[in-house]
């Protein structure tokens, strides 16, 4: 690696909303920001999550002195038990985002090996070549930070997830005066989140939500009111609560993570004046009318507590016609299928359902143009790198970064390696980088066989077939084919039954030597199937061969 030069390489969340994982570099020394997960997507069957590929910095682990959360949302540290044990590295984190991950370690068998070293809000530490001051900031979870870089090339100024919000209800507003001196100080390169780059003026308040709530909680006087949220925006759970109480409702919890987080909450400090909120059995005891459930779900997630509500499954919260559920959250892309297939569940139910559409019961957790221009203008960066978002997201706030007079952009994608200082801010290289796809209890790459072949089988279908030989390579009884998603209708026995004639008579046309040959056998096979198949199905299955051999007595 160059020596005397400060390096940025993202290796998720620049090209994506999403599981990010960032890494400043310098003589050969590593600092790593962030290690988050994302939602599976289209072609990736049976994956839910997925993450970056750390290989680039697995193959220098010895040189990773360590990895900083900014806060402690799913797509900035959910990737932490399943790609921890590749990098052993200790980890920094304030007081919230320590305990959550604590909370989520716990499922690990390797839980007390991982050093998380708490750093206090507003706290500084250095590592190596890196001087690490954690910035307070707000954002649709406690204890968001940015950070202020502090290298022998320069200052950097990371921002993570952000907003200004001078009420967020609970925890502190923004240190701006301390972006302002950083400004002061001298920002050599600023690394933003662009998420809502699209979006004009501010971001609003949580206290004007909060507000909306409980005028909107007034107008619905009969039946259980459930609402789903994101179980990490506190602040949120905090308005919900209020509001709940000033309309004479108890709150009940329903979802594993909403308990866990307010657990958590709890341990460093927040939501202690709330200590009687229910379990969603008690809550069930409760009058209709003097209950509220706050809900996992928002997004449509189909082993959370709304998706089950909505389909009449759940064991202990139910809902009838006449009840409301609101959905106090964004849609993240790539969920709206599955949000809409939640809510027209609950309106053919006959119960009511509303939305930030329909009533102002939402604000992002991420900075407006305006917002971003602000930010700008208190830390002066020499250098935009816009992160954190899509290429369109990116590509949209460098050019906005050039409008504000911010001299030099740099667009980054995933596996990026830019030369921050000396000189001039360009890329100077690739590493390697790509998504790794959590597959039950494994990892695969996305482009790993085991996921083209599913994707084969999604859309094409299957076929197995056994064929048994003798000795002396002829086939003993009929091949055997079973072909499930292909061939389930009344009389498909009579074609597969043609298939295997098919089959026997392209066995028969091999020589002496490839009929003792099982890859010459398969190969001939599959060259039997694939044009029948095709012309009668219009398919092309993965084709699975399987050769028994067996000796038969004169």
């Amino acid at each position: 690696m160059p020596k005397d030069e400060l390096l940025f390489v993202p290796l998720g969340g620049s090209g994506e909303i999403g599981m990010n994982l960032n890494l400043y570099g310098y003589d050969d020394q590593w600092l790593m920001v962030d290690m988050g997960v994302s939602f599976g997507e289209e072609g990736l069957p049976g994956v839910d999550v997925v993450m970056p590929d750390p290989s680039f910095i697995e193959d220098r682990k010895d040189k990773l002195l360590g990895l900083v959360l900014t806060h402690a949302h799913e797509d900035h540290l959910g990737a932490v038990p399943y790609l921890w044990p590749r990098l052993k590295c200790p980890i920094y984190a304030t007081p919230f985002a320590a305990e959550f991950l604590k909370a989520k370690l716990a499922e690990t068998d390797f839980a007390d090996q991982v050093p998380i070293h708490v750093i206090e809000l507003g706290g500084r530490f250095k590592k190596g070549p890196f001087d690490i001051e954690f910035v307070t900031m707000t954002h649709s979870i406690l204890e968001p930070n940015a950070l202020a870089i502090r290298t022998p090339k320069g200052l950097v100024v990371h921002t993570g997830d952000w907003k200004f919000d001078p009420d967020p209800q609970i925890g502190d507003a923004s240190d701006v005066k301390k972006l302002e001196a950083l400004g002061d100080e001298g920002v050599m390169a600023l690394i933003c989140d662009s998420t809502n780059v699209f979006s004009e003026g501010q971001t609003g308040s949580e206290a004007q939500v909060a507000k909306n709530l409980s005028a909107l909680f007034a107008k619905i006087p009969q039946g259980r009111i459930a609402i789903a949220c994101f179980a990490t925006n506190v602040a949120r759970l905090q308005s919900i609560i209020e509001a709940a109480h000033e309309n004479n409702r108890c709150v009940g919890l329903a979802g594993r993570s909403l308990n866990r987080v307010t657990e958590v909450a709890r341990t460093v400090g927040y939501l202690t004046s709330y200590p009687n909120l229910l379990t969603d059995e008690d809550a069930m005891e409760v009058p209709k009318d003097q209950v509220l459930m706050i809900c996992t779900g928002s997004q449509g997630e189909p082993r959370a507590a709304m998706s089950r509500i909505a389909k009449g499954d759940h064991p202990t919260v139910q809902l009838d016609s006449g009840d409301t559920v609101i959905f106090s959250a964004r849609e993240i892309p790539g969920n709206e299928k599955s949000i809409g297939y939640i809510q027209n569940l609950l309106i053919r139910r006959g119960i009511r359902v509303i939305t930030a559409r329909d009533e102002p019961i939402h604000v992002s957790g991420h900075p407006g143009r305006q917002d971003l221009a602000r930010m700008y203008q208190l830390t002066r960066p020499k250098i935009l790198v816009p992160v954190h978002g899509e290429t369109r997201h990116l590509c949209e706030q460098a050019a906005l970064g050039a409008e504000c007079q911010i001299p030099e952009q740099v667009i980054p994608h995933d596996g990026t390696v830019i030369r921050l200082s000396p000189g001039s801010a360009h890329v100077i290289g690739v590493a390697e980088s790509g998504v790794l796809c959590l597959d039950g209890g494994r990892l695969l790459k996305r482009d790993a066989d085991t996921i083209r072949n599913r994707n084969r089988i999604v859309w094409n279908g299957v076929m197995f077939v056994t064929v048994v030989l003798n000795q002396f390579g002829e086939t003993v009884g009929d091949p055997m084919i079973t072909a499930p998603s292909l061939f389930d209708e009344p009389g498909d026995d009579i074609r597969l039954d043609h298939f295997a004639a098919e089959i026997g008579n392209r066995v028969d046309q091999l020589n002496d030597d490839e009929v003792l040959d099982d890859a010459a056998v398969t190969l001939a096979i599959r060259q039997a199937l694939r044009r029948p198949v095709r012309q009668k199905l219009g398919k092309r299955p993965l084709i699975e061969v399987h050769i028994a051999r067996v000796n038969e007595k004169s």
